[in-house]
């Protein structure tokens, strides 16, 4: 079975009518045949679509993708059914960085996979931002997290964070291991982002305070 990335098309420019471009990732089988697909949902603005996107493109603009009309997004997040797996939850690309917003509501994966390009980034920063957020979702989550990323970089990460085996960046490879079991719902999980509002209430109360007394 083999799960990679492609561009889908849907629709035709025939008669008028609208083609659609999506991101996806493919479930494909041994015989060829496309057992699943998941379409991005969360699209990079001006990397995958521009705002006000028919008046800009008048003007000459394009996204990074440089896609007339750019990519349309995804109706929903969804698992994906891989044979002699658990379920999966994709994510592609940035789509693993949004806190609260990555598991559909009512649904519980057994692990995350992140499908990735992070090539135009080079040797900076950005790639090692990009994968230190994704460790970040696996730990909110208490999800394993098996990261293919086509230029790093690439990791298995168990659900408190920690990498199992990975590829650095720039560095083509295989890895080979043992996916790491989910962990129970986290209170991230049980409770959303409402803690997070209440931490931050708490600390601004308990600072003013303290200034309060200074003065």
């Amino acid at each position: 079975v083999l799960i990679t990335g492609a561009g889908r098309a849907e629709g035709t420019r025939a008669a008028g009518g609208r083609l659609k471009a999506y991101n996806s990732i493919y479930t494909i089988d041994a015989d060829g045949s496309v057992l699943s697909v998941y379409d991005k949902v969360h699209l990079v603005p001006f990397g995958e679509y521009l705002p006000l996107q028919p008046l800009l493109e008048r003007f000459g603009l394009r996204q990074l993708t440089k896609l007339p009309g750019g990519f349309s997004a995804g109706d929903r997040r969804r698992l994906m059914d891989i044979p002699g797996a658990l379920a999966a939850l994709p994510l592609i690309c940035y789509e693993i960085v949004f806190p609260g917003q990555v598991v559909p509501a009512g649904e519980r994966p057994d692990w995350m996979l992140n499908l990735t390009n992070d090539g135009w980034f080079g040797d900076s920063t950005g790639p090692y931002q990009h994968f230190q957020q994704a460790r970040v979702r696996a730990i909110e989550e208490g999800l394993p997290l098996v990261r293919a990323a086509n230029t790093g970089i690439s990791a298995v990460v168990d659900p408190l964070g920690r990498v199992v085996k990975a590829l650095p960046l720039g560095v083509e490879g295989v890895l080979d291991a043992a996916l790491p079991r989910r962990l129970d719902r986290t209170v991230s999980v049980r409770l959303g982002q409402a803690w997070l509002g209440f931490v931050l209430l708490a600390a601004l109360v308990f600072c003013g305070r303290r200034r309060a007394k200074l003065l």
